[in-house]
């Protein structure tokens, strides 16, 4: 039943677009007949003469007088028509719907009831809405419809645009701050030849004139390391990264990444640099250094806590991790510190001091040789960054890629391969660096209190609607 109504309404408003047409009026034209400004700034023009265009979000009355909310992405205004005004010309408005896209000119005026309003003199139709939006969209119970059409997500939730909003203003601050410390903004190759830079299983790709198989990239490190090789001191990108793994609160296969690293600095360079960029960007984005995140407040404000991960084991997990002895040490650990340390660590922890086998492109301390320089940002129980002071020497690092791939052939389902390209980059000098990675939805997450990262990722991956796993529809 509903879907015949449907069907009627659709059917009802293509012809809407015929009619307009027979009269003379394009109903999707190629210009606006005026200088459209901001609803906002409208909403603040009392007694002045503006153009403003949007969405009809409502539209109501007849004959003489029709009232229509009229929305763009900065508010909400209401349009007055009056045939005193328009004349003849109202007769037009029995061809509008809720949906359509109009452009109107009138005088900003408080009607009777208070409301303030353009009293429109003058109106044109910028685009049929053919399909009629729906009447309820955030409470559907197939949350999922909400992202496959996040278009409708936008128009009908102003939360929904908010987050999108700050999310837009966090990378904004981030570059911000990184250009003002001196920092170059680079773009490195998406499709390579190897993929490298983290742990992680890559999607691949095959390049036809080529002939060659490529790998989206998992990471931006090794190319941006190869610039610090090249002589760039201070170098960052954000960019996508692509990671064949699975989908859950906390990941989504296609992601932004903010890297940057810095020559001639070290992780404790880091952590104070993280400190002061992330604290300010949280003030700046939330108006406050403490942010709600489900049911839990995170304070943001400076200094925070510094936690080896030897003794977060012993705080968390009551376990010495000296006495762990196997062959995959490393997948022994993680499942450990991610069922019982991780979700304890609310407020923002700088974990450091990685057991070395855990960081394959990371320097090991001059202090502690079975340990690396190696910080993780833990915040509401999820990891926010990870960084270090990088392996500068090839020898080391050849050693490090090979008791990775060792890991791989004995079953672990995640490790590093051997770049040779890299190591002769290693070969030719690369000066002492800190390395540093942020995924921007996950911050986007708890800066906005969203649960999950598709709550804050535009388009996020979803199995095609109604096919199977190679996208072809499925025979019901």
């Amino acid at each position: 039943m509903a879907q015949q109504r449907l069907e009627e309404i659709i059917k009802t408003r293509q012809e809407k677009v015929n009619k307009l047409r027979e009269l003379g009026i394009e109903p999707y034209p190629t210009k606006v007949d005026g200088t459209p400004r901001q609803i906002v700034l409208a909403l603040v023009a009392m007694g002045k003469t503006v153009e403003v265009a949007g969405r009809l979000m409502s539209f109501r009355g007849h004959g003489n007088v029709v009232f229509a909310d009229l929305k763009d992405e900065t508010g909400q205004i209401q349009l007055w028509f009056q045939k005193n005004n328009l004349g003849d010309k109202m007769k037009l408005l029995k061809y509008f719907d809720i949906g359509d896209f109009v452009y109107a000119q009138g005088k900003v005026v408080k009607t009777a009831a208070g409301e303030i309003s353009v009293d429109v003199e003058k109106y044109q139709m910028l685009a049929k809405s053919i399909r009629p939006l729906p009447s309820a969209w955030h409470g559907l119970k197939d949350i999922e419809e909400r992202y496959r059409k996040r278009y409708l997500d936008l128009v009908l939730n102003n939360d929904v645009r908010d987050i999108f909003i700050k999310r837009s203003k966090i990378i904004t601050l981030l570059r911000s701050y990184l250009n003002d410390k001196g920092f170059l903004e680079v773009k490195t190759p998406v499709l390579q030849p190897i993929y490298g830079g983290a742990t992680a299983k890559p999607f691949i790709t095959h390049h036809n004139t080529l002939n060659s198989d490529l790998y989206l990239r998992i990471a931006d490190e090794l190319y941006l390391k190869r610039l610090i090789t090249g002589g760039f001191h201070k170098v960052y990108e954000i960019g996508t990264d692509f990671r064949n793994e699975g989908i859950d609160r906390w990941h989504n296969p296609e992601f932004q990444m903010l890297e940057f690293y810095w020559a001639f600095a070290n992780y404790e360079d880091l952590m104070l640099l993280s400190e002061e960029m992330l604290s300010w960007v949280v003030k700046e984005v939330t108006g406050d250094y403490k942010v709600k995140h489900d049911d839990k407040t995170i304070n943001f404000k400076t200094p925070w806590r510094r936690l080896a991960y030897k003794e977060a084991f012993k705080e968390y997990a009551n376990l010495d991790i000296d006495k762990i002895k196997t062959k995959d040490k490393v997948q022994e650990l993680d499942s450990i510190y991610k069922e019982k340390i991780r979700p304890k660590l609310i407020d923002p922890v700088f974990l450091i001091d990685h057991p070395f086998e855990m960081r394959p492109l990371a320097k090991r301390s001059m202090e502690n040789k079975d340990v690396a320089e190696t910080i993780q940002l833990v915040a509401a129980g999820a990891e926010l960054f990870n960084a270090y002071t990088e392996l500068n020497d090839p020898q080391d690092q050849r050693k490090r890629w090979e008791e990775d791939m060792a890991r791989g052939k004995r079953g672990a389902v995640e490790f590093q391969v051997i770049d040779e390209d890299y190591i002769m980059a290693l070969e030719y000098g690369m000066p002492p660096t800190a390395g540093w990675g942020m995924g921007i939805d996950r911050f986007t997450a708890v800066l906005t209190n969203q649960h999950a990262l598709k709550d804050v990722i535009l388009f996020p991956t979803l199995k095609p609607e109604g096919g199977d796993n190679n996208g072809s529809k499925k025979n019901r």
